[in-house]
């Protein structure tokens, strides 16, 4: 592991966490904010008012802070989920959705929107609909008693396709004119829904999960080499491929509870930062997580900031990762060629 690029990636995480924290509708000043978060550390900061204090502490704390956390969780999540799946499968064409999370996922969400109607049972249900479109993904895998990397993906877009399906009948079945824009709002991605309670509760689980795929890095790098190479240097691919999945399951979940369907990320940052800083995982998974944190923190800056109404997030990272990806697909083909 190269530690030098992971701190200069977390140093420009810091960096536009605080920025953000000045910005929106209420502008404030870069050094004010810094000048707040030392204060309220207990590391001094002296000569604010009291009053100030607490239009600080609402704004700050209470409004942005919990937003910002969102998107530095879901963006790490994705983008490390994203590269840790492209590195064991040895597919540049692989993101955290490959075994029908989203689909799993968004179907338990709409599903709870239409009957449950309550924003708990919403997190709850998003949480088991993603577990369950892997769970039959693997499922699927295992029928055919064929351990392979070709199964677990024919399984995902079976799964995925499945879920998605459902997830149409349930937009049919919905109100048209309560449940269905609400339904669609949800899907578009919001970093907006998260408060400081729920980022507590998914935030501590994400953070274990990511923990588990940097735990994994040196062996995805014996597994990228195949998988009779690995076995042959006393790698056990089965345990590797399962942790893996589970901890990349874990962490795909919980940020669509976060912040609903969120799309490119996990595929587009793993990219970068291959280009940037090679294959080795032990840095690019660290690496991932944190340029995927950053990146989605300014978009969402741009995303609230640049119109009169928000653009919904899930919209701006589809926009952006396009194009985004078609410049930098030639360099990432040559490094997987």
């Amino acid at each position: 592991m190269r530690l030098a690029p992971i701190l200069t990636c977390a140093a420009i995480l810091a960096l536009a966490m605080l920025v953000s924290l000045s910005l929106g509708k209420y502008p404030l000043p870069v050094g004010e904010v810094a000048w707040f978060l030392v204060h309220r550390l207990g590391g001094g900061g002296g000569g604010i008012t009291a009053q100030r204090l607490a239009v600080l502490d609402n704004i700050v704390l209470a409004v942005r802070l919990p937003r910002i956390l969102t998107a530095v969780l879901v963006g790490a999540g994705l983008s490390i989920s994203g590269a840790a799946y492209q590195a064991m499968f040895a597919n540049p064409l692989v993101s955290p959705d490959l075994l029908g999370v989203l689909g799993g996922a968004s179907f338990g969400a709409v599903l709870a929107m239409v009957f449950l109607k309550s924003w708990f049972a919403v997190q709850v249900c998003t949480f088991l609909g993603g577990l369950a479109a892997v769970g039959a993904a693997v499922l699927i895998a295992r029928i055919y008693r064929i351990d392979s990397a070709l199964m677990l993906i024919l399984g995902g877009i079976i799964s995925a396709a499945f879920f998605t399906s459902l997830v149409s009948i349930v937009k049919f079945v919905a109100d048209p004119e309560t449940q269905l824009p609400a339904i669609t709002f949800w899907l578009m991605g919001d970093l907006s829904l998260a408060d400081r309670a729920l980022v507590l509760r998914a935030g501590l689980p994400i953070l274990a999960g990511i923990a588990g795929l940097v735990l994994s890095a040196r062996s995805l790098n014996v597994l990228s080499m195949g998988e009779e190479e690995a076995r042959a240097l006393g790698v056990n691919v089965q345990r590797v491929r399962w942790g893996v999945i589970l901890c990349a399951t874990l962490v795909s979940t919980l940020t669509v509870v976060l912040a609903g369907a969120v799309g490119w990320v996990g595929l587009i940052i793993p990219h970068i930062t291959r280009m940037l800083l090679g294959p080795d995982n032990e840095t690019l998974l660290p690496a991932s997580a944190l340029i995927g944190a950053s990146y989605l923190l300014v978009v969402d800056n741009v995303s609230r900031l640049s119109f009169t109404s928000e653009v919904p997030i899930g919209i701006s990272t589809s926009l952006v990762g396009i194009p985004f990806f078609l410049l930098v697909l030639r360099n990432a083909r040559k490094g997987w060629s």
